[in-house]
């Protein structure tokens, strides 16, 4: 434990933890740097580095419902018409790994954006177990808060150089559900990809929906990036979900790697799997091109 916490004071620029204090005390260094403590250390030899030569990048943030809701930006610099790019978090937030993916956006000509959808509450950067985590932040963040976080960024994003009729959105994990979400939620949505989100599970009052609910009516295409070892979203979830959009008519496709578990494409954690994380990322840029979001 005591070398978990040294890693993490290196990574967040904290010189002290203090045994006993509140997680959501912490400071937070600038969004888009460091790593969450549940998933430290990180595997430094296989993490992708995006230099931000050609863009602004940086943290932007807005007011929504009276809370100051901050986000990661990148987009080339100077340039304005840009297809717009909602970038949604794994349940750890927006750590160096997703900014560097709206880094990676940006130089394909998008504005990217990456909401920290969990500022109201608390920080997921402090905790070391991800079933507290789950417990004390992700439990407590209510479906229709993330929708309108959303909706918000996408009208700063038509206010900053982007061309919100061009619209997708990209999420992992816990973001992958959201991605089905949003595309049925917005209709601008052009196209989404959702890698290895959860696509049934139980219903609540702040989860209304599950994405099997929203596919019968789901118009916006969405590409599905699962893996096949994956031990939290069998495939036979998936296989639903394809039917249901099949029946449908929607166009949205899936792709299973069948030698890849949970959070293949996160090169920052052992999970990484290089060749199913590329494969997956170039269908990803040619999917969005082909429902007119590039």
């Amino acid at each position: 434990m005591n070398d978990l916490r040294n890693d993490f004071n290196s990574l967040l620029g904290q010189s002290t933890l203090s045994g006993n204090a509140d997680r959501r005390s912490f400071l937070k260094t600038a969004l888009g740097t460091g790593f969450a403590a549940a998933v430290l250390p990180v595997c430094a030899q296989t993490m992708i580095k995006t230099d931000t030569q050609g863009l602004t990048a940086g943290e932007v943030s807005i007011e929504v419902n009276g809370q100051r809701v901050p986000a990661y930006r990148a987009q080339p610099e100077r340039k304005t018409g840009l297809p717009v790019i909602i970038v949604v978090s794994e349940i750890f937030g927006v750590h160096e790994h997703i900014a560097d993916i709206a880094r990676r956006f940006a130089k394909l000509g998008y504005l990217a954006i990456a909401p920290d959808f969990f500022v109201r509450q608390g920080n997921p950067m402090a905790y070391t177990s991800i079933a507290e985590l789950q417990k004390d932040i992700i439990s407590k963040v209510p479906d229709a808060q993330v929708m309108g976080d959303i909706d918000a960024y996408v009208k700063w994003a038509g206010e900053h150089g982007g061309d919100i009729r061009r619209l997708g959105i990209n999420g992992f994990c816990w973001g992958g559900r959201i991605v089905w979400l949003y595309s049925a939620h917005n209709p601008k949505v052009k196209a989404g990809a959702a890698w290895y989100g959860r696509l049934v599970g139980e219903k609540s009052e702040l989860f209304p929906q599950q994405p099997i609910d929203i596919a019968p009516t789901l118009k916006t295409p969405v590409i599905g990036l699962y893996g096949g070892k994956d031990q939290g979203i069998p495939v036979s979830t998936v296989e639903q979900m394809k039917e249901a959009l099949q029946k449908a008519g929607n166009k949205s496709e899936f792709h299973v790697y069948m030698n890849s578990g949970h959070a293949f494409n996160a090169d920052y954690r052992p999970s990484y799997v290089e060749a199913d994380a590329k494969d997956a990322w170039s269908k990803v840029v040619a999917f969005f091109k082909q429902h007119g979001v590039a």
